[in-house]
């Protein structure tokens, strides 16, 4: 049987770069196919970084939760327009930081039966932001 859900991930810098974090939440599927109970949240900091290093890092580190709960299939969503682009093969990865986080990606997204990377906007994207200032906060002390 497959366990669904849906990922939303995003990542932030303070200063670009600067101190970030990159965060993700997982959600249950609900009757009507949106978003459900939260299942899971995640985030990790980055002491110095930018905002596309934060956002991979989001989508690593709600991928990897992910496989801890079981999950085979997921529907990512990402404020990050570039990211699901280069995910979705339509963008190369030119940048040799990126490029080593995009194959951090792509082999995780090996051990989903069913995967797909999706561009929303921003202010769809809130609790997977909050989690990234949380991350930020709770670093830095604030």
């Amino acid at each position: 049987m497959l366990k669904r859900a849906i990922m939303y991930a995003d990542g932030g810098a303070r200063g670009n770069p600067g101190p970030a974090a990159g965060g993700a939440v997982l959600f249950a599927i609900a009757d009507d196919g949106g978003c459900g109970d939260v299942i899971a949240t995640t985030g990790k900091f980055l002491p110095h970084a930018t905002n596309n290093v934060a956002e991979y890092t989001g989508i690593i580190v709600g991928l990897e939760k992910a496989r801890e709960f079981g999950i085979d299939d997921l529907d990512v969503r990402l404020d990050s327009e570039l990211a699901v682009k280069q995910l979705n093969g339509v963008y190369r990865v030119k940048n040799p930081e990126l490029a080593k986080l995009f194959v951090v990606v792509h082999n995780l997204r090996t051990h989903f039966r069913r995967i797909v990377f999706r561009h929303v906007r921003r202010e769809f994207n809130k609790a997977a932001d909050a989690v990234v200032n949380m991350t930020i906060d709770a670093a830095l002390g604030l």
